[in-house]
């Protein structure tokens, strides 16, 4: 369907932030959550014909890279002239790598802990103090014009960066099945499409793909009805083999001797 609309939009043409462990403490607008499995994605992917890398490295949404920290996003965030500003609720997620939520977990059971919510305590208290508690997502929000960002950061092992940015607006919100609002609504994805086109240039693999290489492991990014994202496999999977190898090296296993 995007190709048939890329068409139809060349036919158009030719026609006429703060630190991380501080702002947990303080802020309520952030959620700590379980740190959710690793979302890699490794779908085989290749150069159109004819067509050079791009410089997927690059590429914003909204000012937004992939590779920026998190204190640098939450300033741009926060700066009054942006668009953007953060949802209303639970706009920060803050997590732990689920091994090192097991090493602590180990730990508090240690000192003699039972009660779950005296476990929980003691492992965010463990992991605010040796910076195992990191901002995981942050949320925006432009009301207005039905848009959002979600993105997503790696742990502090990996210095705590973006490798993650989705952006969605409303071309796909059902307004009515007449006529109109059908072509309404196809025009409003040509409108976004014709945007996508003139800011990242024309997909250079496949009808929806921007890749800087042919392996999946390196940033690209990916256009649907009205989304992007933005992604940087590699990056991600990297941070996940640090925090696992880590978090095995420094459990705190009891000091047998034989």
């Amino acid at each position: 369907m995007l190709m048939k609309l890329y068409k139809l939009f060349l036919i158009s043409i030719l026609a006429v932030f703060i630190p991380v462990v501080s702002f947990a403490e303080t802020d309520d607008t952030f959620d700590i959550v379980d740190s959710a499995e690793a979302d890699i994605v490794t779908d085989y992917v290749s150069l159109n014909y004819g067509a050079d890398i791009a410089n997927v490295g690059g590429f914003d949404i909204a000012d937004i890279m992939l590779g920026m920290d998190f204190d640098a996003v939450h300033s741009l965030v926060t700066n009054i002239g942006n668009l953007y500003q953060l949802r209303e609720k639970n706009a920060l997620v803050y997590t732990i790598h689920p091994d090192w939520k097991a090493n602590l977990d180990y730990e508090c059971r240690q000192q003699g802990l039972t009660v779950p919510t005296e476990i929980e305590n003691c492992i965010n208290g463990l992991a605010r103090k040796r910076g195992l508690l990191y901002a995981s997502e942050l949320h925006l929000a432009r009301p207005e014009t039905g848009e959002t960002i979600d993105v997503f950061f790696t742990s502090n092992a990996s210095d705590n960066v973006v490798w993650r940015i989705i952006y969605k607006n409303d071309v796909n919100d059902q307004e009515g099945l007449a006529d109109k609002f059908i072509r309404q609504r196809e025009n409003k994805v040509l409108a976004f499409w014709q945007h996508v086109l003139e800011k990242y240039g024309e997909p250079n693999s496949g009808s929806d793909k921007w890749i800087s290489s042919t392996n999946a492991y390196d940033p690209m990014m990916t256009a649907y009805y009205g989304a992007l994202d933005l992604i940087d496999n590699g990056r991600r999977a990297s941070d996940e083999a640090m925090n696992i190898n880590q978090s095995r090296e420094n459990f705190k296993a009891k000091p047998y001797a034989f």
